[in-house]
C-alpha cells in the first residue's frame, strides 16, 4: 500500500516529502562537486560546455547545497524532539549523533576538501542551544543572519543560518500536514517565481562573456557573477522546495519520483559514495583534468543510475543505509534490527 504525502503525519512518523527533497539536493550536488575533484577543464567559449557551464553557476551552484543544509538543520529539530518524546536523553544521543558525524567528514575531507559533513557537525554543536529557544525568535534571528551572509555572498557562514531556519522549520511543523497548506505553498512559489526569475535575470546581466576556470582563480566580473549567485542561492532553493511540493500532491509523480525518496533516505551513504565513485572513474578511465563539462554530466548521469537503483533495492530488503547503521549504531550504541520482513506478495507486486 502507497503512503501518501496527503495524509496526516504523526510526530513519530517519517515525513517523505524530506526523503524526497533530500534526494533531489543530492543530485544537484554532485554536479558541482564533480568540477574539482576530476579537475574539469576550463570550456572553449562558444561550446555547448561553456552553455553548460553557464546554466551550472546560474541553477545549481549555491543552489542545492542551501537546501541540504536547512533540510539538516529540521533534521536535527526533528531527531532531538522524537528522542525525547521516547523518553530517551535526545541532547547526549545527538551530542554523539554530530560526533559520529564529524569523524565521518573528517576522513572524508581528506579526499574531498569541499564536503560538508564536518561544517554540519561543528554548526549542529554550535546551534543546540537554539533548540529550546522560541520559534519567533529563532525565525527572527535566522533570517535577519540570512540576508547578512547572503549579502556578503558568504557561503560557509550561510550554512549556520540554514540550519537554524531548519530548526525554525521543525518548530512550526512546516512540512507536517501539506495537504492543508497546499495554496499558502503555491502562493509562495508563485512569489519565489518572480522573484527569483528577476534575480536570475540580474545574475545573468553581469555574467562573463568567457568561460571561467571556477577553481584555480578568478577575475573580478566572475567574481561579481558567482557572489550574486550566492545570494540569490537560498530564494531560488526555495522555489525549488516549493515547486517539488507542489508536484508530489500528485499520486502519479509520487510514484515516478519514488526512487528519489529511496535515494534521500540514505542521504548519507549517497553523498559519500558520489566522491567514491567520481574518483574509481576518475582512475579507472584517467579522467583527470581531461574531462569536459558535458562529460562530466555523464559522469553524474551514471552515478545517479547507479545510485537510484542502488537506494530501491537496498531498502527493499532493509530498514538503514550501510552508513546509516553505522551512524545509527554510535548514536545509540545499540544495533538495530536491520532486515525487513518482505511478504511474498510485496515481491510480486
Amino acid at each position: 500500500m502507497e503512503v501518501s504525502l496527503l495524509k496526516p503525519t504523526k510526530s513519530t512518523e517519517r515525513i517523505e516529502v524530506l526523503d524526497y527533497l533530500r534526494g533531489f539536493a543530492l543530485l544537484g550536488i554532485i554536479l558541482v562537486n564533480i568540477l574539482p575533484l576530476l579537475a574539469v577543464k576550463v570550456p572553449e567559449q562558444g561550446t555547448v560546455d561553456a552553455y553548460y557551464q553557464r546554466f551550472l553557476f546560474l541553477f545549481v551552484e549555491g543552489r542545492f547545497y542551501t537546501l541540504f543544509s536547512f533540510l539538516f538543520g529540521v533534521g536535527f529539530y526533528l531527531f532531538i524532539s522524537r528522542a525525547n518524546a521516547k523518553g530517551k536523553n535526545g541532547y547526549v544521543l545527538f551530542l554523539r549523533r554530530v560526533a559520529a558525524l564529524f569523524i565521518l567528514g573528517w576522513f572524508h575531507v581528506k579526499f574531498h576538501t569541499g564536503e560538508a559533513l564536518t561544517v554540519y557537525a561543528v554548526t549542529g554543536l554550535l546551534l543546540l542551544p537554539f533548540y529550546k529557544v522560541k520559534k519567533e525568535m529563532n525565525l527572527a534571528i535566522g533570517v535577519i543572519l540570512l540576508i547578512v551572509l547572503s549579502l556578503m555572498a558568504s557561503k560557509l557562514f550561510m550554512v549556520v543560518a540554514l540550519m537554524l531556519l531548519g530548526i525554525t522549520a521543525g518548530q512550526y511543523r512546516l512540512f507536517e500536514g501539506l495537504a492543508g497548506k497546499t495554496k499558502r505553498v503555491a502562493i509562495f512559489t508563485a512569489i519565489l517565481l518572480i522573484v527569483c526569475i528577476t534575480g536570475l535575470i540580474y545574475q545573468y546581466q553581469h555574467a562573463p562573456s568567457y568561460p571561467f576556470g571556477f577553481y584555480t582563480g578568478i577575475d573580478e566580473v566572475t567574481y561579481h557573477f558567482l557572489s550574486i549567485g550566492i545570494m540569490i542561492g537560498p530564494l531560488v532553493s526555495a522555489l525549488y522546495v516549493g515547486v517539488l511540493i507542489l508536484l508530489l500532491q500528485f499520486q502519479t509523480v509520487q510514484k515516478l519520483l519514488s526512487p528519489l525518496k529511496s535515494y534521500g533516505r540514505m542521504a548519507m551513504t549517497n553523498y559519500i559514495f558520489q566522491t567514491v565513485f567520481i574518483y574509481v572513474a576518475g582512475y579507472v578511465f584517467n579522467l583527470f583534468e581531461s574531462l569536459t563539462y558535458l562529460q562530466s554530466l555523464l559522469v553524474c548521469l551514471t552515478i545517479y543510475v547507479i545510485q537510484l537503483i542502488f537506494s530501491v533495492v537496498w531498502l527493499r530488503f532493509f530498514q538503514f543505509g550501510p552508513l546509516e547503521l553505522i551512524w545509527r549504531v554510535v548514536t545509540y550504541l545499540e544495533v538495530p534490527p536491520m532486515r525487513k520482513r518482505v511478504k511474498i506478495e510485496s515481491l510480486i507486486d
